[in-house]
């Protein structure tokens, strides 16, 4: 099972987490809403909050592109986030990747805004399952070169040793598909990347969930990213040792820019270094 999806250097992938207009660095295990329908739900609350800035989603679009960062992601976690997104693709057309609520019905349009690719999860992962009519007709639409799938995913509550599951609406609900070799050489075969959020520590920086960066490393046959629990530096080179080079990584809530102790600056450098 050895990775030949790509030859390039492991990479730091930049984030703008929007909520209620603003970008934030929120826990991740604390988002809820009207789970019943998330795409469209009207409101979205937060438990949690780690950070919260006026400063507008545009200005980190331009701070990435002006540090050369690509391959970056754009969430939208609940309603009201529109705009702010569309100002930040608008600010670094084809350098970042738009999530949350993409749908068949707006993806072509948030390409058309600007992103470089769509994430999705609760739209595919539907009823528990891996809707593979939908996947398709998305794949259809607009292509699996323009397709991430979110496979954020968490342990059953209580087990610390057992699979990982994806979980969708807003890192809520389970789903039956587990995060294992099969589903990630399967589900290669309909998109670009993967991003995984590892559910449990995502903003808790109480570091990475290393069996899953291994898992990741070892079987995806798609480049992917990875997000969840940082904590410091060192974890750039640990995930870069336990992924095999084959896992970027996001770092969120950890950054100075995001009101942690991380220099956003060192791990550019880092970045730089590296590529």
């Amino acid at each position: 099972a050895i990775n030949h999806h790509r030859n390039l250097t492991m990479k730091f992938r930049p984030c703008i987490d929007l909520h209620s207009g603003q970008v934030k660095q929120i826990v991740g295990s604390t988002l809820s809403d009207d789970k019943q329908n998330a795409l469209t739900a009207t409101q979205s609350s937060v438990e949690a909050e780690n950070f919260s800035t006026d400063k507008p989603a545009s200005d980190f679009a331009v701070m990435y592109k002006d540090d050369g960062l690509t391959g970056g992601h754009v969430i939208m976690l609940g309603p009201g986030n529109q705009d702010a997104a569309k100002s930040a693709l608008e600010a670094y057309p084809q350098g970042l990747q738009i999530g949350g609520g993409i749908t068949s019905s707006n993806a072509s349009e948030w390409l058309s805004y600007g992103a470089s690719h769509v994430i999705v999860t609760s739209f595919v992962f539907h009823n528990g399952q891996i809707d593979l009519d939908r996947l398709n007709g998305l794949v259809d639409q607009i292509g699996k070169d323009r397709l991430v799938l979110d496979l954020s995913c968490r342990r059953k509550v209580g087990d610390t040793t057992g699979p990982y599951f994806v979980v969708t609406d807003r890192w809520q609900t389970y789903t039956d598909v587990e995060v294992n070799e099969e589903t990630l050489k399967m589900l290669g075969g309909y998109c670009a990347e993967f991003l995984v959020h590892g559910v449990e520590n995502e903003g808790k920086r109480c570091g990475i969930l290393e069996d899953l960066v291994q898992l990741l490393g070892k079987y995806s046959p798609v480049p992917v990213t990875y997000a969840g629990g940082v904590q410091g530096l060192d974890d750039l080179d640990r995930v870069k040792t336990l992924g095999n080079e084959n896992v970027d990584l996001t770092i969120g809530s950890a950054l100075d820019c995001f009101g942690g102790d991380i220099k956003y600056d060192d791990v550019v450098a880092w970045h730089k270094k590296e590529n």
